[in-house]
């Protein structure tokens, strides 16, 4: 979903790239040090994660052999060959029970083990390298992949009532936007190497979100039929993983870094959505 979304604009913007997929296996330093060898590779963007959140509660070592064994590798090879690395963390390393935005600062509090697994490949990449940007974000979607936004759209076309829950706080991010960040900061040339966060701005939950990709989806045209969105308690809808209550994360610091206005959440929705319906009329 957001490998997809970088390498479009690694292409727009006329930069030399190479791509990989599961042909490199990061859980095998040797095939990344295989990939990486042969080429003058400056920059290592890691996309690659295991992010089915539920589903880990009980494929435990899978999680840490890939968020967290395959980011030390990563690390490895960049520190051996003089790389820099960028690399997605989550905002599933809090526990969700603040009600302001968190701060990069902030003490992390892990919930389930999506977010131990992302920590500790955090914690390999700090040890080992000096020359590093990890990226927290949440609540992303995009073109590809499963995501909230697909499977709302598809709910509405199966279904004349939806239930979401409300009581859960976040910031949607549109992958594009990501994207446009990571290419910022891959041509700055920037020394001030760390942990940033990134999503769109605003704060929603996940009811009010579904009900904004369906208002916007009717009133372009991607929707035409009526549907009732039910807000629902968390505890209604008990999942494997806990989920934080609030995951709204500060991009104040990485604004300061990049000097780019980052744009509210409906906007980048709005965008994502028409983008979905110029696909769909040809």
């Amino acid at each position: 979903m957001l490998g997809s979304e970088i390498e479009i604009l690694l292409k727009k913007n006329n930069m030399e790239y190479v791509t990989s997929d599961v042909d490199v296996d990061i859980t095998k330093i040797s095939k990344i040090e295989e990939f990486t060898n042969s080429k003058n590779v400056e920059w290592i963007i890691n996309s690659a994660a295991y992010t089915d959140v539920d589903r880990m509660e009980e494929e435990v070592e899978k999680a840490f052999l890939v968020n967290s064994q395959g980011v030390k590798n990563l690390a490895k090879v960049s520190e051996r060959n003089k790389i820099k690395l960028l690399h997605f963390s989550t905002d599933y390393v809090f526990d969700g029970n603040k009600s302001m935005p968190y701060k990069e600062e902030d003490m992390p509090n892990l919930q389930n083990v999506y977010g131990k697994s992302k920590l500790e490949g955090e914690k390999f990449i700090r040890e080992i390298l000096k020359r590093y940007f990890i990226i927290r974000t949440a609540w992303l979607y995009g073109k590809n992949g499963r995501n909230f936004v697909h499977t709302i759209l598809r709910l509405i076309r199966e279904k004349n009532k939806i239930k979401v829950v409300n009581d859960q706080y976040g910031s949607p991010t549109y992958t594009f936007d990501l994207a446009k960040v990571v290419i910022k900061i891959v041509n700055g040339n920037y020394k001030d190497y760390g942990v940033y966060n990134f999503t769109n701005e605003g704060i929603t939950t996940w009811h009010e979100f579904a009900r904004e990709i369906y208002n916007i989806s009717k009133e372009i045209g991607l929707v035409k039929k009526e549907v009732e969105f039910v807000s629902v308690k968390t505890e209604r809808y008990p999942t494997p993983a806990k989920r934080p209550q609030y995951s709204v994360l500060s991009g104040q610091k990485i604004k300061a870094l990049v000097g780019l206005e980052i744009r509210n959440w409906k906007d980048g929705l709005k965008e994502f959505l028409n983008s979905i319906f110029t696909i769909e009329n040809g």
